[in-house]
C-alpha cells in the first residue's frame, strides 16, 4: 500500500474495516481477535505500530522480525485461529518509523480465535460465541455468499484422487518445512483446508464444491457441475477458428499445470536479472493470470472460462461475482476474494501470493515483457488483456507507446522532474503525464524515484535505472 493511502486511512481512524494496534515490541493480546472478526465479516486493514488515535508510534527495530514471525506462526496454529488462514505481513517505513500492514480478506468460512467466534461491529470486535442466533446468521451468510462452500454429502473420500493428495502434500512441504499437511490423513487435510465442513443450520456434513474441484476425478466434477471447463485457444493464423486448443475439464491442480504448459508451448520465454536473480518474466506473468482464472471464478455460472492467445495479446475471460464495473486501477483497488478457500489453498502450495498481488505482478512484469501495460475489466465476466507488444495498442487506437517509452527512458537517464518530462514530451495535462505515462513506467520498474519515501515530494525526480535486457 502506498504512503499516501496509508496516511489517508490513518487520518480517517478505526472503522468497520480498519484497526490499529500499538504492538511496539510485541503483539497485542487482542490482535487475533481483530483478525478473526475481519475474516468473519467484510475483511479489513490491520496496522501494527499505530495508536488508537491514528498516531504513528512505530515498532522497535529489534522487534520487527520477531513480531512478523510470531504473527505468521500463530496464524498457522489452529489453537489460535481455526481454521488457519495465510496472511502476508508488509513492512512499511513511514515518517521514519516502521509499521506493519496486514490486509485481511473476508473469508468464506467462520473462524474462531482461541475457541471463540468474533464479529466486527463498527470499530470493535464482538464475541458472539454464545449468541446462537448471530452465529447461525453468520454461517448462513457465508454459505449463501460463497458457492465454493456448497456441501455434497453423498460424495465419498474414495471418489477423490489419491495422486492429487500426494502431489499437494509434496507442494506444501516444498513451501514450508514440516508443513502440517505433510503428515495428515487425506480427510484431515480436507478438514484443515475447510474443504470438508458441517453446515450448522442443516446438519449436513461433507466435502464441499471447492474440495471436489481441487481433488475430484473428471467424472465426479462432471457429475457435480457438468458445464465446467476452461478453454485454452491459440488463434494467430486461423483467426476465424483456432490453430491449437486444449479443452480442459479436469481438477484445478491439473488445470493449472495444463494451462501453464499451453503458455510454454506458444509464448516466448524472456528472462532478466532482478536483484541478481535470473527471472522468467513470462512465467511470472502467466502464473498469476492462470491462477486468477481458476481462483476468482463463479463456478455455478455456466459461462466457460477462456484463455486465448492471439498474435499481439492474450485475453482471458471468466464468470465473476462483480464488486463493480469497468477498468480496474492496479494502484487503487480493493481486492475481493471470490473463492477464499481455493485462494488460500493455492497459497499453501505456493502458486499465489497474498490477495491482490496478482494484478500488481502482472502489471509490473508485463511492462518489462512487452513494454505495454495490462488491462483488467471488472463485470459479470472478468476480462484480462495482456498485450504482447505495441501492435495491441495500435489496434486499440493507442499508437506509438513503444517509441514514446524509449524517448522518455533515454531522456531520464539524467533525473528529471515531472514538469521537465511533461515539457519534453509536449504534453499539457499534468494529470495525464502522471496517470498515463509516469505511473505505468514506475509500476513496471522502468522509472525510479529520487525520493522514494515521498512520492509527492516537490523535489521528486524520475530516472531510468537500466536493467539487464531480456534474453530471448
Amino acid at each position: 500500500m502506498k504512503e499516501a493511502r496509508i496516511l489517508e486511512k490513518l487520518k480517517k481512524g478505526e472503522s468497520l474495516t480498519v484497526e490499529f494496534k500499538e504492538s511496539k515490541n510485541k503483539l497485542n493480546k487482542d490482535v487475533f481477535e481483530s483478525v478473526c472478526a475481519f475474516l468473519n465479516r467484510n475483511g479489513g486493514h490491520l496496522f501494527l505500530g499505530v495508536k488508537d488515535d491514528g498516531k504513528i508510534l512505530g515498532i522497535e527495530k529489534d522487534s520487527v522480525s520477531r513480531i512478523k514471525d510470531n504473527f505468521v506462526t500463530l496464524m498457522n496454529n489452529p489453537d489460535k485461529i481455526n481454521p488457519t488462514f495465510y496472511l502476508n505481513v508488509q513492512e512499511i517505513e513511514i515518517e521514519g518509523k516502521t509499521i506493519l500492514y496486514i490486509l485481511v480478506p473476508e473469508s468464506s468460512q467462520v473462524h474462531r480465535c482461541s475457541g471463540k467466534i468474533y464479529d466486527r461491529n463498527e470499530d470493535a470486535d464482538i464475541d458472539i460465541t454464545n449468541n446462537t442466533n448471530l452465529v447461525s446468521v453468520m454461517y448462513m451468510r457465508k454459505q449463501s455468499t460463497y458457492s465454493e462452500n456448497t456441501i455434497f454429502p453423498a460424495v465419498t473420500l474414495e471418489e477423490l484422487r489419491a495422486d492429487i493428495f500426494h502431489k499437494v502434500k509434496k507442494l506444501a512441504a516444498n513451501q514450508r518445512i514440516n508443513h502440517p499437511w505433510e503428515s495428515m490423513s487425506n480427510l484431515d487435510l480436507l478438514k484443515s483446508a475447510g474443504l470438508f465442513i458441517k453446515d450448522l443450520q442443516s446438519g449436513q456434513t461433507g466435502i464441499t464444491l471447492a474440495g471436489i474441484l481441487i481433488f475430484g476425478s473428471d467424472q465426479l466434477i462432471f457429475n457435480t457441475i457438468p458445464h465446467y471447463k476452461t478453454d485454452a485457444i491459440l488463434r494467430v493464423e486461423n483467426v476465424d477458428r483456432y490453430d491449437d486448443r486444449d479443452d480442459i475439464r479436469t481438477n484445478l491442480i491439473d488445470s493449472y499445470e495444463r494451462l501453464m504448459q499451453f503458455v510454454a508451448k506458444h509464448l516466448n520465454d524472456k528472462f532478466y536479472l532482478e536483484k541478481d536473480q535470473r527471472v522468467n518474466i513470462r512465467d511470472r506473468i502467466f502464473r498469476e493470470v492462470v491462477s486468477n482464472i481458476l481462483i476468482h471464478r463463479e463456478y455455478l455460472n455456466p459461462f466457460p472460462a477462456k484463455f486465448i492467445i492471439e498474435k499481439h495479446r492474450v485475453v482471458t475471460e471468466n464468470s465473476n461475482k462483480a464488486h463493480g464495473n469497468g477498468m480496474i486501477d492496479p494502484e487503487n483497488f480493493s481486492p475481493f476474494p471470490k473463492n477464499p478457500k481455493i485462494a488460500n489453498f493455492f497459497k499453501e502450495i505456493g502458486w499465489v501470493d497474498e490477495l491482490g498481488s496478482g494484478i500488481r505482478n502482472i502489471v509490473k512484469y508485463n511492462k518489462i515483457y512487452s513494454g505495454v501495460e495490462a488491462k483488467f475489466i471488472e463485470g459479470d465476466v472478468f476480462r484480462t488483456i495482456i498485450p504482447l507488444g505495441a501492435k495491441e495498442n495500435e489496434s486499440s487506437g493507442d499508437t506509438g507507446v513503444d517509441e514514446e517509452t524509449k524517448k522518455i527512458l533515454e531522456f531520464c537517464k539524467t533525473p528529471r522532474s515531472r514538469q521537465e518530462i511533461q515539457d519534453y514530451m509536449g504534453i499539457k495535462s499534468s494529470s495525464y503525464i502522471r496517470e498515463k505515462v509516469l505511473n505505468p513506467l514506475i509500476r513496471g520498474g522502468l522509472l525510479e524515484l529520487t525520493v522514494p519515501d515521498k512520492p509527492t515530494s516537490p523535489k521528486q525526480k524520475y530516472y531510468f535505472k537500466e536493467i539487464t535486457p531480456p534474453i530471448e
